[in-house]
């Protein structure tokens, strides 16, 4: 028995017109996946599978909660996911998926493994950006992102943290002599 057998819909064998199939992908399921994006989390799936004339057509709803490192102190933090998603299935000589929403399953097979699918639809549910609420990231790498960084102390959720007299504020630079051999190759461009 294969580690996503459980996640085996058998479309082929199908006796009603819809069948509905609940997961939960766990810390198990994104360890089996192997896949950096995700490591741990908490999600359930509900998917529901209906039959056409033309084929079948599966609707994911996902909803839980993935664990992701934060993007400014890199500690982990917990990062909630909603999403419907949907596909059409239709059986063919062999597998493949045609565009973003039609798979074809081969027919003497009859049967589509989702694990991946939902997968997917987990990770396209994270937002680009995730950070923690202001006032509760890593302290530490925050006083250090705030020596190199030039930000407000409201971006980096200072006012929330307390006293931040132990941050050190950078000189402003001072402007240099531009080297004379750019400024040649300046002409060389604006000719062009």
């Amino acid at each position: 028995m294969g580690k996503f057998d459980k996640y085996e819909i058998d479309l082929k064998g199908m006796r009603e017109s819809s069948a509905k199939y609940e997961f939960m992908l766990d810390n198990a399921f994104f360890a089996a996946i192997d896949v950096p994006e995700v490591q741990k989390g908490k999600v359930n799936v509900s998917l529901s599978v209906r039959k056409t004339s033309h084929g079948f057509n599966l609707n994911f709803h996902t909803e839980g909660v993935v664990i992701v490192p934060c993007d400014r102190c890199l500690d982990d933090m917990e990062q909630p996911v909603v999403s419907d998603d949907s596909f059409r299935v239709k059986f063919g000589p062999e597998y493949s998926e045609e565009g973003e929403d039609l798979v074809i399953v081969p027919e003497d097979k009859g049967t589509l493994n989702v694990a991946w699918f939902m997968y997917e639809f987990v990770a396209l549910a994270i937002p680009m950006k995730h950070a923690h609420a202001p006032g509760q990231c890593n302290r530490d790498m925050n006083s250090r992102l705030h020596k190199y960084l030039r930000v407000s102390e409201d971006e980096l959720g200072m006012d929330e943290m307390g006293d931040s007299s132990d941050f050190v504020q950078e000189e402003e630079e001072v402007e240099k002599p531009v080297d004379p051999r750019w400024n040649e190759l300046k002409k060389i461009l604006d000719n062009n």
